[in-house]
């Protein structure tokens, strides 16, 4: 009863309806509380004067993976936290989990037993925030299980069940009948695709980024909108509401958002999550970027976000200028409306290949790329040819890729 405790406290914070001043002054309060009684007690930050978020470096994923157990009030080392990964997922009470490693370097976090029903608590309210009025079954297709989605099973009004994509995870959907469900957008368009017999109260993307081609595919077939849950091994960072709009959750966790290029809208994503202190996340720099978005008319105060670009590391740095995923995957799709998938390319420093499936116009792809330079005034060798694309369970879908940068690391 002690852990549900902490999953309802955290529904009825998400739940409640503050004013943008009301909003701020809680979570500035969080905010000013956990640096100086959380963040302290960690290794790499004890010895430090903290007066101020700004006393703190900015840290990113090689930082925190290169020195973890400093991280962590447990001590929980990087090699002690792939072994128990690889086998319970669990030190003691403490539960490990770890991303599926798109760029094939590997995230970990820990977490403790309050957090993992703080956690389940705030996605209840936030996604579904009416869920105690009927029973729910939840699935959840994922390529990676951790005990963290097993929380949900203790309450009496749901019933999560976790698919494992690397395994036949089709065979048993349709017989457990989910209201709700998770997965990444290839595998709802996949699950449209071959007609599985299920019919969800609500469809909710993540892991991936949520194209809109995909998006018309499943809102079609389920004959509902698509929300988005936007999460990752870092925390969770928003959330869609009824209206269907993304909120930051910024009543869990701090973000600075540097502006990016010439587009004020167009920002990086700092987080400080003052939710968690078991492991601290503090002025952590993801490599994503994100749009943002205008107010919206639920209520809710949190800064809104029209889009989640896609990975920083993902942009196109061309002579004459740099070409943002979501750009490239705009000047792809108007260029020919047939198109249905696709695969933008970076392989070298003036080089773009694009791939499609077979029975598309490659050359109206080609075009649509040779526009959008010719507008930027960039300059490019661009190839496109169609093959057959396959979704792969083992990684996340990129559908636009720097392969040259990479390749330079």
């Amino acid at each position: 009863m002690f852990e549900l405790r902490h999953a309802a406290t955290a529904y009825w914070q998400a739940t409640r309806r503050l004013t943008a001043a009301q909003l701020r002054a809680r979570s500035e309060r969080k905010l000013q509380t956990w640096l100086q009684t959380d963040v302290p007690r960690v290794p790499f930050y004890r010895d430090r004067q903290i007066d101020d978020l700004t006393d703190l470096p900015i840290i990113d994923k090689a930082t925190l993976m290169a020195s973890f157990a400093a991280f962590n009030r447990e001590g929980i080392t990087a090699s002690q936290g792939w072994e128990a990964f690889a086998t319970t997922r669990q030190i003691g009470p403490i539960i490990v989990g770890a991303s599926t490693g798109t760029s094939g370097n590997r995230g970990l976090f820990v977490i403790s037993q309050a957090e993992r029903f703080r956690w389940l608590g705030t996605i209840l309210g936030k996604a579904l925030p009416g869920f105690w009025r009927q029973r729910h079954k939840v699935a959840v297709l994922l390529p990676l299980n951790t005990p963290l989605y097993d929380s949900a099973n203790k309450l009496s009004r749901l019933k999560l069940r976790f698919f494992d994509l690397s395994g036949d995870w089709a065979n048993g959907l349709d017989d457990f009948s989910p209201t709700v469900i998770i997965a990444p957008p290839k595998i709802l368009r996949l699950i449209a695709k071959q007609k599985l017999p299920i019919a969800p109260t609500h469809v909710f993307s993540g892991a991936e980024q949520l194209d809109r081609l995909d998006a018309d595919v499943i809102r079609g077939y389920f004959g509902r909108p698509v929300g988005q849950i936007y999460m990752a091994t870092e925390g969770l960072m928003a959330v869609t509401c009824a209206q269907g709009t993304l909120h930051l959750c910024e009543d869990i966790m701090h973000f600075e958002l540097p502006e990016v290029g010439d587009d004020p809208a167009l920002r990086e994503v700092i987080i400080s999550d003052f939710s968690r202190q078991t492991q601290i996340m503090a002025r952590y720099r993801m490599n994503d970027l994100i749009r943002l978005g205008d107010p919206c008319p639920c209520g809710m105060r949190q800064q809104t976000v029209a889009e989640v670009v896609g990975r920083a590391d993902d942009c196109f740095d061309l002579p004459g200028g740099m070409l943002t995923p979501d750009v490239l995957r705009n000047a792809v799709v108007d260029a020919d409306r047939s198109i249905t998938d696709f695969r933008i390319l970076q392989t070298g420093a003036d080089r773009i290949e694009v791939l499609l499936p077979e029975g598309c116009d490659p050359l109206a792809a080609q075009h649509g790329i040779e526009a959008l330079l010719h507008r930027k005034g960039m300059r490019a060798q661009v190839c496109a040819k169609t093959t057959a694309l396959m979704p792969e369970m083992t990684r996340k879908l990129r559908r636009v890729e720097n392969r040259y940068s990479s390749a330079k690391v």
